[in-house]
């Protein structure tokens, strides 16, 4: 599952790429992992406190917001670890 991102997604920071697609992900996939513990292993520490932190983007408070209806638990691995999205981003 995939998608292109737009012009104006382009100029966005590391931070909201990253959290625009888990957002993204999860509503796309609602009817499976709704009501459902969800972990997602991303390569990006600073998403792991998007839930915790009142942030002063409006953009990513609005994300935390609506994270708020998924059981998701978002964990750090490295990039180096992460071996399974390496060999999806590469097929």
């Amino acid at each position: 599952m995939s998608q292109k991102l737009s012009r104006s997604q382009l100029g966005w920071a590391i931070i909201e790429k990253k959290a625009s697609a888990k957002i993204w992900a999860l509503n796309r996939l609602r009817d499976i992992v709704f009501g459902v513990h969800v972990t997602v292993i991303c390569d990006h520490h600073p998403l792991q406190y998007i839930r915790k932190s009142a942030t002063k983007i409006a953009k990513l408070l609005r994300w935390s917001l609506s994270l708020q209806e998924f059981d998701v638990e978002i964990k750090y691995t490295k990039e180096s670890d992460n071996v399974v999205a390496d060999f999806l981003s590469r097929v």
